[in-house]
């Protein structure tokens, strides 16, 4: 994996608040800050994350249980360890179609490209907390990320 590519999955985890909690930089968080233990499988647990609206994201990037499912079996993942957790999020920027950007250090563009998997991301339009693109762009460059324009 190359260091933009490193950086972007630290900028991602660290948007989505996930290493704060626990003692392993994040690949243990359920949404809401709880923590889990078994790497088995997907915790699966169904979280009311504001009134109405409810999650089953987990893990370091806040994969979703039925996404879980479906790239478990894509990728033939045998758990939900912190490999399995980094190469489905490398797969979903590679059909965002940002894996060239994050690549090449178009990292403003990655963010638009991936803001409809995250919720963090500026312009996901989840309704949840989105940061600002010059936080992120921060975080990714002080994550060992180089951007260019």
């Amino acid at each position: 994996m190359t260091d933009n590519m490193e950086a972007f999955l630290d900028m991602i985890a660290a948007s989505e608040g996930t290493p704060k909690y626990g003692e392993k930089n994040g690949y243990d968080v359920i949404v809401g800050g709880t923590l889990f233990t078994d790497f088995s499988d997907h915790p699966r647990q169904r979280i009311e994350v504001k009134p109405g609206l409810w999650s089953t994201a987990a893990g370091r990037y806040q994969v979703l249980a039925r996404y879980f499912d479906a790239y478990q079996k894509m990728l033939q993942l045998a758990d939900f360890s912190p490999t399995s957790q980094d190469a489905i999020a490398v797969q979903q920027i590679k059909e965002s179609r940002a894996f060239g950007d994050v690549q090449a250090g178009r990292i403003e563009a990655a963010i638009g490209k991936c803001a409809h998997i995250w919720a963090s991301l500026p312009g996901a339009g989840y309704g949840q907390h989105e940061n600002k693109l010059a936080t992120l762009l921060a975080s990714y460059e002080e994550a060992g990320g180089s951007i260019s324009i």
